[in-house]
C-alpha cells in the first residue's frame, strides 16, 4: 500500500509552463519531473481510476482512448480500450494507442513505467495530491496539460464551493472519533498524514489512530481500549461486503466495542479512498451520517442540491482500495 514514488527523490511542484517550442511546451508535474507535451493535445491514456473518473468530470472523455482494467466509474469508461492494471499496464497497447498524454498518479502508478514511456518518446504526466484541496488543485493541473484550463476552472469552483458549504454546516460540532479499517485481517487502519485522513476531517471526523505511518497494524485489544465513536470498514476485492460486515458485528471481541453495540459500524463509500470529483459526494454522505443533527432542518426543507446535481454522489458498483484500483 505505499506510495510508488516515494524514496524518487522527487518533491511535488504545481503544474509550471517553462516553453513553448515547435509545438511543444514544457510543464512540471506534480513530482517535480519536467515534462514535454505537444501544445495540442487529442489522445490521452490514463493509468487508474481516478484519472479516469477525472477525465469524464473534465468533459475531456472523448479525448480518452485508452484506460485501465479496473476503471468502471462512469460506467462508459468499461468500453474504452484497456491498458492493463495500474501496477502492470501494457506499454506496447499504449504505444499503440499513439497517446499524446499519459496521466499517472504517485499514489499507485510505478516509476519504471514513467521511465519506460519517455523512453518511447511519450509525455507522462503524473499527479500526486495529498490533501483534498491537493486534489482539487490536480484537477486544474491536468485540465491546464490537456489545453482546457477553463474546465478545470469550471469544475474546481463547482466542487470548492461544496466544501465550503459543509465546513459551514460542520464547523461549530465537535469531531467523531473514528477507526478507519482499511484492512480486517491483518487489522490495518490509516495515519493521520494520509489523503484519506483529511477526507474524514472534511466530512468532521479525525481517525483515533495518531501515526506517521500511513497504515499502521493495530490490535483489537487496543482499539477496544480506544472505544471509537463509529467503525468505518472499506470494501476490498474479494473481501468485506455487507454479509460479511454483519457476521463480524458478532465476533466476541468486536461486541465488546460500544460502537458495534450501538449501531455505529459503517460501510464507507467506494469513493472515500480515491482521489477523484466523487471524492466529494463522499464527504457529503459520510458527514450526513455522522452528523445528522447537522443537516436535519436542510433535509426536511429539501435544500440538498446545488446547481441542480445532487449532493450525494452514487458511484457505480466496484471494489474498495487497492493497489490496482486505488480504492
Amino acid at each position: 500500500m505505499g506510495l510508488a514514488f516515494v524514496g524518487a527523490g522527487l518533491r511535488p511542484a504545481p503544474t509550471a509552463l517553462r516553453r513553448r517550442l515547435d509545438g511543444m511546451r514544457e510543464v512540471v508535474d506534480e513530482v517535480g519531473r519536467r515534462v514535454i507535451v505537444p501544445a495540442e493535445i487529442n489522445r490521452i491514456v490514463t493509468l487508474s481510476p481516478d484519472l479516469t473518473e477525472t477525465i469524464y468530470a473534465l468533459g475531456l472523455e472523448d479525448k480518452l482512448v485508452g484506460d485501465t482494467d479496473y476503471c468502471d466509474t462512469p460506467p462508459e469508461a468499461k468500453l474504452k480500450p484497456h491498458i492493463g492494471s495500474a501496477q502492470t499496464p501494457s506499454l506496447e497497447v499504449i504505444v499503440a494507442l499513439h497517446p499524446d498524454l499519459v496521466l499517472a498518479t504517485g499514489t499507485i502508478n510505478r516509476l519504471e513505467t514513467a521511465d519506460a514511456l519517455k523512453r518511447l518518446g511519450i509525455a507522462v504526466y503524473t499527479t500526486y495530491p495529498h490533501t483534498v484541496r491537493g486534489m482539487l488543485q490536480s484537477f486544474e493541473h491536468i485540465a491546464d496539460v490537456a489545453g482546457t484550463p477553463e474546465n478545470g476552472a469550471a469544475l474546481v469552483k463547482r466542487l470548492e464551493a461544496r466544501l465550503v458549504a459543509l465546513h459551514a454546516q460542520l464547523e461549530s460540532l465537535p469531531m467523531v472519533h473514528v477507526l478507519f479499517v482499511e484492512w480486517i485481517a491483518p487489522l490495518m487502519t490509516i495515519g493521520q498524514n494520509t489523503f484519506i485522513a483529511d477526507a474524514l476531517r472534511w466530512a468532521g471526523a479525525e481517525s483515533m489512530i495518531l501515526s506517521k505511518q500511513n497504515w499502521p497494524r493495530v490490535s483489537l485489544e487496543e482499539i477496544v481500549r480506544l472505544q471509537p465513536d463509529y467503525i468505518l470498514i472499506t470494501r476490498n476485492h474479494g473481501g468485506t461486503d455487507d454479509e460479511e460486515l454483519n457476521e463480524l458485528r458478532t465476533r466476541p471481541v468486536w461486541r465488546k466495542l460500544l460502537a458495534v453495540e450501538r449501531g455505529h459500524t459503517l460501510m464507507v463509500d467506494d469513493e472515500m479512498a480515491r482521489p477523484a470529483p466523487g471524492l466529494i459526494g463522499a464527504i457529503e454522505k459520510l458527514a450526513h451520517e455522522l452528523h445528522p443533527e447537522a443537516f436535519s432542518v436542510a433535509a426536511r426543507e429539501g435544500s440538498w442540491r446545488i446547481e441542480g446535481e445532487s449532493k450525494f454522489h452514487q458511484p457505480a458498483e466496484s471494489a474498495i482500495r487497492c493497489k490496482e484500483c486505488a480504492r
